[in-house]
């Protein structure tokens, strides 16, 4: 496998972060570059790229990845509130660390869409 990301680096605790949950399969921690109040990254301990390298045999990990953020959102205190889930996919997809994660963010209203301000790519 490739250089070990950040990710990597945290999860074998080699470098700081502010944990918030760890389990066997995941672990979460405080975005150090938030974009809302909350703003947490939920990581597998087993790294997979991007969505695109995502298999069959994935899907539980990812839907636990789910189940931890809905946790987070009861645990935090703003699951009745709402929040948002998001989960980048390469470069122009906002992905900036190859080891998929959940962003988990909250303790604003955000509009729709996301994006209003950014002009859409000609895509085909």
């Amino acid at each position: 496998m490739s250089t070990a990301t950040i990710f990597d680096k945290i999860i074998a605790k080699e470098i700081p972060a502010e944990i918030v949950y760890e389990d066997e399969l995941s672990l979460a921690f405080k975005d150090i570059n938030p974009q809302a109040p909350v703003h947490l990254l939920i990581i597998p301990k087993q790294r997979i790229a991007t969505i695109n390298d995502l298999e069959e045999h994935d899907r539980e990990l990812v839907g636990h990845l789910y189940i931890v953020a809905a946790r987070l959102a009861q645990q935090f205190g703003f699951a009745e509130d709402g929040y948002r889930v998001v989960m980048n996919c390469n470069e122009d997809g906002g992905q900036s660390v190859y080891h998929i994660h959940l962003h988990l963010l909250a303790g604003l209203t955000m509009g729709w869409p996301p994006f209003a301000n950014n002009r859409p790519k000609q895509l085909g």
